[in-house]
C-alpha cells in the first residue's frame, strides 16, 4: 500500500495513470460499502447484529482484501490520509496525490449511492430510518457513540491516523515482508476501529466521512456535514504527522 507494484518482467507494462485512479476509487468504494454497509445493515440487527466487533474487523477485511484486489495496480491507498502520509514520506509523489484524492472522495461517495440505492429499494422507511440513525456517519459530542466531545474526536483522530501511516510505511518499506503487507494493515485497521468507534464512529479517512455524511445530511440528519470539517481535517494532518515521523525520525527508506 504505497507505489504500484513494480515487475522485474520488462515484458509487464506497468499500469497507467487511469487504470491507477480506477483501481483507487474501486478500492474506496469497496470499504466504504463493506465497512459503512456493516454498520447500516447488519450491526444493530437485533439478536443477530454484529455489533461494533463485526463493523471493525468489516473495515479492516475491506482493506485488506481491496490491497490485494487493487494496490498492485494503484498501491492501494483509498484514504487520502494515506495518501498525503506517503506523499509527506516520501513514498508518494505530491504531484500525483490531487488525482488520487479526487478517485477516492468519488469512490467513496459511489459506495455510500450503492447503500442508499439498496434501502431505497429495501423494506419501507429504511433509506430514512438510517439517515436518521446518522448513516455510519462520524461525530462527537451529541452524536458521539459514548458522548466523547471534539477535543477527544480530535486526539483520537489525530493519533490514530499518524500510527496508521507508520505502519503502513514499516509494512510496505523495502526490509519488510510485502506479501503480508495487507494482512498487517487491515489488522490495523481493525484495531483503530475497535479503540476508536465508541469515541467518534471511527474515521481515519476524510473519503468515509463524507461519503456517509452525505446520505445522513440528506436524510434528516444535518449535524453529519456541520461536524465533517473535524474528520477531513484532523484525519489528513495526522497524515501528515505520521508521514514525517517515519521518514524523519523513525526510518527513511
Amino acid at each position: 500500500m504505497s507505489n504500484p507494484a513494480k515487475s522485474n518482467n520488462p515484458a509487464v507494462k506497468a499500469p497507467g495513470q487511469l487504470e491507477r485512479l480506477v483501481a483507487e476509487g474501486l478500492g474506496t468504494m469497496w470499504l466504504v460499502l463493506g465497512g459503512c454497509g456493516t454498520a447500516i445493515f447488519a450491526a444493530g440487527v437485533e439478536n443477530v447484529g454484529v455489533g461494533w466487533l463485526g463493523v471493525a474487523l468489516a473495515f479492516g477485511l475491506t482493506v485488506l482484501t481491496g490491497a490485494y484486489a487493487f494496490g498492485p495496480v494503484s498501491g492501494g491507498h483509498f484514504n487520502p490520509a494515506v495518501t498525503f502520509g506517503l506523499a509527506m514520506a516520501g513514498r508518494f509523489p505530491w504531484n500525483k496525490a490531487p488525482g488520487y484524492l479526487i478517485a477516492q472522495f468519488v469512490g467513496g461517495l459511489v459506495g455510500s449511492s450503492i447503500i442508499a440505492a439498496i434501502l431505497a429499494l429495501g423494506p419501507a422507511g429504511a433509506l430514512a430510518t438510517a439517515g436518521a440513525g446518522g448513516f455510519a456517519s462520524n461525530g462527537y459530542g451529541d452524536h458521539s457513540p459514548q458522548g466523547f466531545g471534539v477535543g477527544a474526536a480530535i486526539i483520537a483522530e489525530f493519533v490514530l491516523t499518524a500510527v496508521f501511516v507508520i505502519v503502513i510505511c514499516g509494512a510496505t518499506a523495502k526490509i519488510a515482508n510485502g506479501a503480508l503487507a495487507g494482512l498487517a494493515i487491515g489488522l490495523t485497521l481493525t484495531l483503530i476501529h475497535l479503540i476508536s468507534i465508541p469515541i467518534d464512529n471511527t474515521s481515519v479517512n476524510p473519503a468515509r466521512s463524507l461519503a456517509a455524511a452525505v446520505y445522513a445530511a440528506a436524510n434528516g440528519s444535518g449535524w453529519a456535514m456541520e461536524q465533517l470539517w473535524l474528520f477531513i481535517l484532523v484525519p489528513l494532518v495526522g497524515g501528515l504527522a505520521g508521514g514525517a515521523l517515519w521518514r524523519y525520525v523513525i526510518k527513511q527508506n
